[in-house]
């Protein structure tokens, strides 16, 4: 991806930046070819944001026609709303006081170049700030009373940079534009910029270590650079094309606020939030269900006031779920009275609705993969050894937690488990899905949607192989180009030559 560094006046730009172009604001906003130009990274070093001028405009801009800029419009309003900075401030708290508690004034002026700064004390602080607001150039002014907080953060342009820093900041420029996410190497074998969220910490992640590997090498067949982020990269999710969440999501965890970033800056992600939202919870799902009319176990949404029907509506077994639950976690068969009581007590401690259902003992569970609404993988799991469920947490013996697995073609699954699996993912959205269901005298059952389903090395890809993966990635890198053949669709629609600026 090509990039571009866009400034007032080009004149006064100081610093040799290897392959990367300098472009006045004038000539961004106005000039027909960065209009129709798909592929760019633009770095918006214009010396004044404010609303309605030409570095606000060169930002806003840069999002209609689909370029990827930093800082984004969004950014740019951050700096202007106190309620905004005095969150941050008190978000980096710790940090903030860490980092400047040998200061003995109450005022204190930070000057953040590139994420870096020129004394070594200050380098985290100014990362994290950096990491925040997406500006190369900053300036943060802090205050003293009875602790440290910021006052104020603006961006700021390469005159307001002291003469005395100018060889240091040359060098952070350097460093800066060199980094592998915004290299210009290669620009024809990679379009875009993939993040994979990963916790490399998870016991039990959606897809392992080499199916990880795997997806990383079918990116880049895509055209994709890969980097694996963690959640501390929060901050940085506006400098990629897309997003590929590969940690158990929840609607009460950071995956979510990376969905919700994403979503919010135009970017493709896969989970995204409204699937994150809908599937993470059984009562939305079976509400779902039941208006959609799709084939379920009788199932009962429980409160305080119903609780003492359900021995009685649904017999001995049956089914707790917690709202929330996953990976069999949150799951309790009950066979008496007391077994039920108790669990209900204690499901009902953290939710006001909880899920009960009907007992229905299979050998295995239906999972089919589904991918922009189509089947693209099937599995049966079988349940764990002795066990009623696929896994089972109190097995001593760790090879028995879970139970086994065989991976088939997807022309072998009998038609009505596809076509429930199809319809009740459509419910949900156009992401990636796995449906869990069971056959009932030769009748499909949905137990759920998972929006975060497993692919891992060896298991769900024994049959597709690599094309389970480029499947993944084809549809990331279809969604960026819809998106930004949309708005070129768009820009050319209402673009009108050259403005005067």
């Amino acid at each position: 991806m090509k990039k571009i560094i866009v400034v007032n006046n080009p004149k006064n730009w100081k610093f040799h930046v290897p392959e990367v172009d300098i472009v006045s604001a004038k000539d961004y906003l106005t000039r027909a070819d960065f209009t129709t130009q798909k592929s760019l990274r633009v770095f918006n070093l214009c010396k004044d944001y404010s609303y309605q001028s030409k570095g606000y405009y060169v930002s806003l801009l840069a999002e209609a026609r689909g370029h990827k800029v930093i800082p984004n419009a969004k950014s740019i309003r951050d700096f202007k709303a106190p309620a905004v900075v005095k969150i941050i401030s008190d978000d980096i708290d710790d940090l903030i006081q860490r980092s400047l508690k040998k200061l003995t004034g109450t005022d204190f002026v930070l000057s953040i170049y590139f994420g870096q700064n020129v004394s070594p004390q200050y380098l985290e602080l100014s990362q994290e700030l950096y990491r925040i607001f997406q500006a190369p150039l900053l300036r943060a002014r802090f205050v003293y009373k009875q602790k440290w907080f910021i006052q104020s953060i603006r961006p700021i342009c390469v005159n307001e940079i002291p003469d005395t820093h100018l060889d240091m900041v040359d060098t952070f420029a350097k460093d800066y534009f060199d980094k592998n996410r915004f290299s210009s190497a290669h620009t024809e074998e990679y379009l875009y910029d993939l993040a994979i969220l990963i916790n490399p910490d998870e016991k039990e992640p959606p897809s392992n270590p080499k199916a990880i590997h795997k997806f990383i090498n079918a990116a880049e067949k895509t055209g994709f650079r890969v980097e694996l982020i963690t959640k501390k990269d929060y901050h940085r999710v506006g400098e990629f094309d897309a997003l590929f969440i590969r940690e158990t999501t929840n609607v009460n965890h950071h995956t979510y606020a990376f969905a919700r970033r994403a979503q919010s800056e135009g970017i493709a992600v896969i989970d995204d939030p409204d699937s994150i939202l809908r599937c993470s919870n059984k009562v939305y799902l079976q509400e779902l269900m039941t208006v959609g009319k799709i084939p379920a176990p009788h199932t009962i949404i429980v409160h305080s006031e119903n609780r003492h029907t359900l021995a009685k509506e649904l017999g001995y077994p049956l089914i707790l779920k917690a709202p929330d639950s996953s990976f069999s976690l949150g799951v309790v068969k009950v066979t008496n009275n007391s077994e039920l009581e108790s669990g209900l007590d204690k499901m009902l401690e953290k939710s006001d609705l909880i899920i009960a259902q009907e007992f229905i003992p299979t050998e295995f569970d239906w999972r089919v993969g589904i991918l922009d609404g189509k089947p693209f993988y099937a599995c049966k799991y079988f349940m764990a050894k002795n066990h009623w469920q696929i896994y089972n947490w109190q097995s001593e013996d760790k090879e028995e937690i879970c139970g086994l697995f065989e991976t088939v073609h997807l022309e072998t699954v009998p038609h009505g488990i596809i076509k429930a699996a199809i319809r009740v993912a459509g419910m949900i959205g156009n992401g990636l899905y796995g449906v869990d269901l069971k056959e009932v005298d030769g009748k499909p059952v949905v137990i759920e949607v998972n929006d975060n389903p497993s692919i891992d090395d060896n298991i769900e890809d024994q049959v597709a192989g690599e094309k389970l993966y480029l499947a993944v990635m084809r549809s990331l890198r279809r969604r960026i180009e819809d998106r930004l053949n949309s708005a070129q669709l768009k820009i050319q629609q209402h673009y009108r030559g050259f403005y005067d600026i």
